[in-house]
């Protein structure tokens, strides 16, 4: 189910409340936009926490867990 305030997070229910759903809700929308490569700009994926591989050039490269930093 979601909600306004705090979309995707709102399978979480009111249990674990709105500051930690809110946070979550920031977390998932930035992680879920798309990447750029820090090597030739184009899209990188994530193929676990921290490791990012990218599309393009096929580097293989560790970064922040859940997005890139800009």
């Amino acid at each position: 189910m979601k909600t306004k305030k705090v979309k995707s997070a709102g399978r979480f229910r009111a249990g674990y409340g709105s500051y930690v759903r809110g946070k979550i809700t920031d977390l998932e929308s930035k992680q879920r936009k798309k990447q750029p490569c820090p090597f030739c700009k184009k899209t990188v994926k994530r193929l676990s926490s921290g490791i990012w591989q990218c599309k393009n050039c096929n580097k293989k490269f560790a970064s922040h867990a859940y997005y890139l930093n800009k």
